[in-house]
């Protein structure tokens, strides 16, 4: 199994793990097919988004702040991080990216993230590569 380790420093924040990605995909014997990248957890998610401009990254975490505050007096679970799994959940858990001649075929500004919403702490990303 093809897996990164990835440690957050905040509780939420967007990581770029496409080299780490990179890295560990080259491992694999696949040159053409798709690439799935999946979060074993229930609080944070990934995305593929822009690379370029930091303020993107900040304008998401802005927003989900805003539109899913983490203190809502409606929300019961104990943990204090509803807010989290709602994040987690309508960002996803995975993210499929086609390949082909061994390269991952995201575009020229895109990057794929780790989108962290109940940090810090270390996280599990686990590679499926199907190909041929």
């Amino acid at each position: 199994m093809l897996q990164i380790k990835v440690n957050s420093k905040a509780r939420e924040e967007m990581i770029d793990i496409t080299s780490d990605v990179e890295k560990i995909f080259s491992s694999s014997e696949a040159s053409d097919g798709v690439c799935v990248v999946f979060t074993q957890h229930t609080t944070c998610g990934l995305t593929v988004n822009e690379n370029a401009d930091p303020d993107v990254q900040s304008d998401m975490l802005g927003f989900l702040n805003r539109l899913i505050p983490q203190q809502e007096p409606h929300f019961k679970h104990g943990e204090q991080n509803s807010d989290a799994h709602i994040k987690s959940s309508l960002v996803g858990s995975s993210a499929t990216v086609p390949f082909e001649d061994g390269k991952l075929l995201l575009g020229r500004w895109q990057a794929i993230y780790l989108c962290e919403f109940d940090g810090p702490r270390e996280r599990t990303v686990i590679l499926k590569c199907i190909g041929n």
